[in-house]
């Protein structure tokens, strides 16, 4: 049943004059100016070593498939934290909360979701790349074609952009109450599926569809790769072969476990746990400290990743010198 309050959305109260107040941390008055550094240093160490990264990948001459793809992995994590942070950063120096206006509010949810979605597909393709070098050594060269890699990443995009595009409309087509306190320093679903005025089910439909096709599927897709990795590993004997297979897919494994366990935390569960100092918390880590987790884990893991970073240092040093 819809709530008394509920504001008429009619040709008189257009959309484009709403606005909501993203409350932020305007609880946590007295640690405003530490969260403040805090978080402003995070995010511009996760700014660099995903730009260090991507830098490094692009001044490569010969790159691999999975270099291509950690490519556009880091490309999508810069985009990820502009997309957050900095509205992030400003609640935290506005004690009464920062305004988002109703189009900048699903404008912000529409990239933050496809960007999360690309991601997942993202690392469904990660996974297939694992398992043809793996599984198909011999055709890997011919498998993984520049072609497939550049029309498997244009896929991961457009899907995560058609499933955002989906969930933001049914959202922001729901009625509003009065009060559009987003209890939250960025508009994420839940929150703002928080303030619809109605009790009734079918409104958290779209959250469960879009869950199911970027979290679902793609994490069902990536058991099926390691499942058949793990097979074929299986038949490896030496256990030196079987050891350096395994810790190619090491990064990706830990990368996986990160983002998918977060998402599934924070989407798929019912309205009525929804608890707003809980997922502020944990809307921390996946929108400041994963991404800054996933250049460390592909620097410090991947040989190739670490042998071109000390290349293109090398040749920064060079021409500093010159």
């Amino acid at each position: 049943m819809p709530c008394e309050r509920c504001m008429e959305r009619d040709n008189k109260s257009t959309d484009a004059t709403m606005e909501f107040l993203l409350l932020g941390f305007s609880e946590l008055l007295c640690l405003r100016v530490l969260l403040f550094i805090i978080f402003l240093i995070v995010h511009l160490v996760t700014l660099s070593g995903n730009v260090m990264i991507f830098m490094a990948v692009v001044m490569e001459p010969s790159r691999p498939p999975m270099f291509f793809f950690l490519c556009q992995l880091s490309v999508i994590e810069l985009c990820y934290t502009l997309v957050i942070v900095p509205k992030a950063l400003l609640s935290l120096l506005v004690v009464d909360g920062s305004t988002i206006s109703f189009i900048g509010c699903a404008a912000q949810m529409h990239l933050f979701v496809a960007l999360g979605g690309a991601e997942c597909f993202l690392l469904v393709a990660m996974s297939y790349d694992r398992y043809v070098a793996i599984c198909q050594p011999l055709h890997y060269v011919a498998v993984m074609s520049e072609g497939l890699c550049l029309r498997l990443a244009v896929a991961c995009c457009l899907g995560g952009f058609a499933v955002a595009l989906g969930l933001t409309v049914a959202v922001f087509h729901l009625p509003f109450c009065q009060s559009h306190r987003i209890n939250h320093f960025f508009c994420d679903v839940p929150a703002v599926l928080h303030l619809a005025c109605t009790q009734s089910y079918p409104p958290e439909l779209p959250l469960l569809a879009a869950c199911v096709l970027l979290l679902l599927l793609p994490f069902l897709l990536i058991l099926t790769s390691y499942v058949c990795i793990a097979a074929a590993l299986l038949h490896v004997t030496s256990s030196v072969g079987r050891g350096k297979a395994f810790s190619t897919c090491i990064s990706h494994l830990a990368i996986t476990l990160l983002h998918y366990g977060c998402a599934t935390f924070m989407y798929i569960r019912p309205k009525s746990s929804y608890s707003p100092a809980r997922d502020k918390i944990v809307s921390l880590v996946y929108t400041n400290i994963t991404p800054l987790l996933y250049p460390l884990i592909y620097s410090l893991r991947n040989k190739e990743i670490r042998a071109v970073l000390r290349k293109m240092l090398r040749r920064k040093k060079i021409a500093q010198l010159n």
